[in-house]
């Protein structure tokens, strides 16, 4: 990935659905289990599975789903033991003719030049795969053996089939796509269109664009209902206020993707104080189509209250430099601390909302800028 190479500015997060991602570098307080990683992969463990046939009656996905090494040994082996297979019952068919016993002139095999299992093995082969050399094939004296030249033919037109398409899904997968769209690492909490506000920022890498773009916010946590029954993962859908004003996101340069904390927020009773003891969970997810493939793609991410800074909002990315808009990826996760009450939105909306806290010295805190450190090149 670019971020190994140091490429990549450290200020964001390159997200990877892959299953065999790396850690991600930056790792939440011990203890502490994710639901979903920085990277996107979601943190479940599924043990106890008694029905594993039920893997087994959707099978093209299953093989899309492997590993690369065990997808290119079952590519190997299908073919391997199709051809072995028709190899021996080519042997057996010859050897009940009494083609493989030397005969006159007049004698009419099944299969011309078959005289061991392995020019039946070679003549498996040519059938199998359209080869055709030429010094072997079949006549017309032996019924069963054109009744398993078609047979032969076909299940290799299946194999063929099965085995290209797996191999073209795995290299077409939508996930690769994801890794070039970027979130930023840490999630903002502050003052925006005097309201309070849960704030993320996400960007997209390439030139090829994100057809019909949309952003999902969940809240994660554990939570007991009135009934006494525990939720260990409770999952709550959050609103966002579309940066564009529409249903999809026009992600061509980095935006801010905002979440106005109302009174039908799950985050409506949380202070400064309580995001850090609370254990929440803010999943984000990304899902568009891919401008060059049409194959929908998905990219995740979360924060878990160490992640979320109170008091503090991103700082602009974007400038006009010779009539062209320039955006400085340097800055993508930079903030800068803002006038923020301390107190849940609830409370300040019993206390009379924004304009009385900015009306009491709110606005003369000094707003300082936070960076973080430039990440160190690695030499190749």
């Amino acid at each position: 990935m670019l971020s190994r190479k140091g490429i990549i500015p450290e200020d964001y997060l390159l997200t990877r659905l892959a299953e065999d991602v790396q850690q991600p570098k930056f790792k939440a307080t011990p203890g502490k289990a994710r639901f979903v990683a920085k990277s996107g992969t979601c943190n479940v463990a599924h043990t106890n599975i008694r029905e594993q046939g039920r893997f087994l009656q959707d099978v093209f996905t299953t093989l899309v789903d492997l590993k690369w090494l065990h997808t290119l040994i079952i590519f190997t082996m299908s073919f391997l033991c199709s051809w072995l297979l028709f190899g021996m019952i080519w042997w057996l068919i010859a050897f009940a003719h009494g083609d493989l016993d030397q005969k006159g002139d007049d004698f009419v095999p099944c299969v011309t030049d078959i005289h061991s299992f392995s020019s039946a093995f070679l003549f498996s082969i040519e059938v199998q795969v359209t080869i055709g050399f030429g010094g072997r094939m079949i006549t017309e004296e032996c019924v069963s053996a054109i009744i398993i030249l078609i047979v032969q033919n076909i299940v290799g037109l299946v194999i063929n089939a099965i085995m290209l398409g797996c191999i073209f899904m795995k290299t077409a997968q939508a996930n690769r796509r994801a890794e070039t769209l970027i979130f930023s690492k840490h999630a903002v909490i502050s003052i925006r269109n005097n309201k309070l506000c849960f704030m993320i920022r996400i960007g997209d890498l390439r030139k090829s664009m994100i057809i019909s773009a949309t952003v999902r916010m969940q809240v994660v946590r554990r939570t007991t209902t009135p009934e006494g029954e525990v939720v260990p993962l409770d999952q709550i859908d959050i609103h966002m206020d579309n940066p564009v004003g529409t249903n999809g996101i026009f992600l061509v340069s980095p935006l801010i993707i905002c979440h106005v904390i109302d009174k039908d927020s799950p985050l409506y009773e949380m202070s400064a104080s309580d995001l850090q003891c609370d254990d929440i969970e803010v999943i984000v997810v990304l899902e568009g189509v891919v401008e060059t493939t049409g194959i929908t793609t998905q990219a995740r991410t979360s924060y878990v209250s160490e992640e979320i800074l109170w008091g503090q909002r991103f700082v602009p990315t974007v400038s006009v430099d010779d009539g062209m808009y320039a955006v400085d990826y340097s800055k993508f996760g930079n903030t800068v601390k803002v006038p923020t009450p301390c107190c849940s939105a609830k409370k300040l909306d019993e206390t009379g909302g924004v304009a009385r806290f900015k009306l009491h010295g709110g606005a003369t805190l000094r707003a300082s800028v936070r960076r973080r450190k430039q990440p160190s090149i690695i030499s190749l």
